[in-house]
C-alpha cells in the first residue's frame, strides 16, 4: 500500500514539474500575475441612437347626439365689412385735444336746429352734437334709438354718408348697437370734426344719409 502511494506521488510530482516548465515556457505565471494586479478598464457603454417616434394618424368619426343629429346646420351670416384705406403714415396727435365750451356747443347746436327746421320734411332727419369720443379715440357714433328702429335696416348694413359737396363715405351701421362703426373714423377725420360741432343727418335713401355740418367756434 505504501509502495503504491509513493509511486503515485512520484508520478504526480513529475507531472507538476512538467506543467511548471510548460507554464514558464509560455510566461503564464507572469501573465497571471499581471491580470491579478491590474483591473481591466470597463468598456464604455454603447449609446444607442434614439428610436424614432412613430406618429399614427387615425380617422376619428365624430358622433353627433341623437337630439341634434336631425336638426339643420346653423345658418352662416356674412358680416358687412369695408376695406380699410391705406394710411398716409401720419398719426393724429391726440395730446392737444380741444374741448368746446358750453357756449360754443350751444351756438353750433342752435344753428343746426335752425337749418334742420328748413329741410324737406318727407326725409327723416335728426341733429347730433359731437362729443370728444365721437371725433377722437374710439370713433364710435351712437344714433337715436327711436330713429333707428323706425327708419334704418334691421341688420348690419353699409350706410353711405354724403357731405354737402356730394362726396360719399361708406360706413357700417350696427342695428344691435344703433350706431355707426367702421368708416365713421374716416368721415370724421376727413372733415376735421371737433368737439361741439353739430351735424344734421337726413335720410335721403334707405341706406344713405345727407350730412350737414355746423362748426363750433374755438377760442384760441
Amino acid at each position: 500500500m505504501v509502495a503504491k502511494q509513493s509511486k503515485y506521488e512520484q508520478i504526480r510530482l513529475s507531472r507538476m514539474e512538467e506543467n511548471k516548465k510548460r507554464m514558464e515556457a509560455l510566461n503564464l505565471p507572469l501573465l497571471s500575475q499581471s491580470l491579478r494586479t491590474t483591473s481591466p478598464n470597463p468598456s464604455p457603454m454603447k449609446q444607442s441612437a434614439p428610436r424614432p417616434r412613430v406618429v399614427k394618424k387615425e380617422v376619428v368619426v365624430v358622433r353627433r347626439s341623437s337630439r341634434v343629429a336631425n336638426k339643420p346646420s346653423p345658418v352662416v351670416v356674412d358680416r358687412v365689412m369695408i376695406p380699410r384705406r391705406v394710411s398716409s403714415g401720419r398719426s393724429r396727435d391726440l395730446s392737444n385735444r380741444v374741448y368746446a365750451s358750453d357756449e360754443a356747443r350751444a351756438e353750433a347746436l342752435e344753428k343746426a336746429e335752425n337749418l334742420h327746421a328748413n329741410l324737406e320734411t318727407h326725409y327723416p332727419s335728426f341733429v347730433k352734437s359731437m362729443l370728444i369720443s365721437h371725433v377722437t379715440g374710439g370713433f364710435w357714433l351712437g344714433l337715436p334709438k327711436s330713429f333707428c328702429k323706425m327708419n334704418l335696416p334691421k341688420r348690419d348694413e353699409v350706410m353711405t354718408l354724403i357731405d354737402e359737396e356730394g362726396n360719399e363715405h361708406p360706413t357700417i351701421y350696427l342695428p344691435r348697437k344703433t350706431g355707426l362703426s367702421g368708416g365713421w373714423k374716416g368721415f370724421a377725420v376727413n372733415h376735421n370734426l371737433a368737439d361741439g360741432d353739430a351735424l344734421i343727418f337726413q335720410l335721403i335713401r334707405p341706406t344713405a344719409f345727407k350730412v350737414y355740418i355746423t362748426r363750433a367756434k374755438v377760442n384760441i
